[in-house]
């Protein structure tokens, strides 16, 4: 029997940017299945519901999901907080850097309605090319037994859309963790642009500015990558944010000193705590795909901002049945713009992206939700 037939429906739409596809109220059908699931089978969902003013009834008429309480990413680094398909189900976590790494878990339907989002995603662009074998550098972890960061599986994942001839970690295994190495990363570049394949650069964009960096102060001669390379950059700064640079000018780095073009040059905003994938269209944007809606609160009352207005970036989406972040807000500041603002062609509104915001409003949203929640 399938508990989420409008989940699963709205989550297997094959055009990712067109909310004309979208069958009339599918998304406010979805949306309502999987809080109704959560409030019957979550512990605490219901309450933390009830507290914030919405039962059971109002979910069959509710059409503004905004009024749906969200729960601030920041409560999942303190509690592991379940339905009962995510109690034996994969377990990921952040890459966080601050002593607290956020722990989910995503039973098999949730991960493959993610999975299935990103790989329309990449169709829309036409990076999906199993025609095409490529060489990959992943900027991230080197496998080793255990790992279950995001940020690696998700590198892993995103291997699958073109064959892979060979693969080169940036992070390498010490025997003891894991370690940069610059000058692997280096003498990878130069060998895939002897070989002639297309490459493909997954990760963390800090990695790449610092070989890029290395490679100008040892007079590395600039490089040109085959023609239909890749950059797809996903898990932001981390301990590197004192070295964080504009995309822009990343993105002209890469251009001068590999051969890539800047519009072949994309950033993937996503999170363990909400596997949605925003990616960059050709302008540069992060357009909302229509398994989501965003919302833009503001961080004093968490009211909804208009179009224009900074604030805190909220999402919900249907997708996740093994925890109850289907409504979350981050710690980020962003501001949502109409679609047809972009000039991509794309029709689905657009986020920018304006970096962290204070903790306040995150431990205050999350200490409430832990009263509620967290004893559970």
């Amino acid at each position: 029997m399938n508990f989420f037939p409008y989940s699963d429906a709205l989550c297997a739409l094959p055009h990712a940017y067109c909310p004309d596809s979208v069958p009339a109220g599918l998304f406010d059908q979805a949306m309502s299945e999987m809080t109704r699931f959560h409030a019957l089978h979550t512990p605490g969902y219901a309450q933390w519901l009830n507290a914030n003013g919405l039962d059971m009834d109002d979910l069959d008429t509710l059409n503004d999901w905004s009024k749906l309480p969200p729960i601030f990413a920041s409560f999942f680094k303190q509690h592991l907080l379940l339905s009962p398909t995510g109690a034996a189900a994969l377990e990921l976590t952040s890459s966080g850097t601050s002593g607290q790494k956020s722990r989910m878990r995503y039973d098999e339907r949730s991960l493959d309605a993610a999975q299935y989002m990103v790989e329309r995603i990449f169709a829309q662009y036409g990076w999906i090319t199993p025609a095409t074998p490529c060489n990959y550098l992943l900027l991230s972890y080197e496998p080793e037994q255990n790992l279950n960061l995001g940020t690696s599986f998700t590198d892993q994942f995103l291997c699958r859309f073109a064959p892979v001839n060979r693969v080169v970690y940036a992070l390498r295994r010490t025997g003891d963790g894991h370690q940069f190495d610059p000058f692997g990363v280096i003498t990878a570049l130069q060998a895939f642009a002897e070989e002639g394949l297309p490459v493909r650069i997954f990760g963390f964009p800090a990695f790449l500015w610092q070989a890029l960096q290395q490679m100008r102060a040892t007079g590395v001669a600039d490089l040109q990558l085959p023609r239909g390379s890749l950059v797809f950059f996903g898990g932001g700064w981390k301990t590197r944010a004192a070295e964080e640079i504009p995309r822009q000018q990343l993105y002209g780095r890469v251009e001068q000193q590999l051969g890539i073009a800047t519009q072949d040059c994309r950033d993937g905003y996503g999170a363990v705590e909400h596997a949605v994938p925003y990616i960059e269209c050709a302008h540069h944007r992060f357009h909302v795909p229509v398994y989501a809606k965003v919302f833009i609160r503001n961080p004093v009352d968490f009211a909804v901002q208009p179009y224009g207005q900074a604030g805190l970036l909220s999402m919900v989406s249907p997708y996740i049945s093994s925890s109850p972040a289907h409504a979350i807000v981050m710690s980020d500041l962003a501001t949502l713009h109409p679609g047809a603002s972009c000039g991509c062609g794309l029709d689905c509104d657009w986020f920018e992206l304006h970096g962290r915001a204070g903790t306040d409003a995150g431990r205050s949203c999350a200490m409430a939700a832990a009263e509620l929640l967290g004893g559970n």
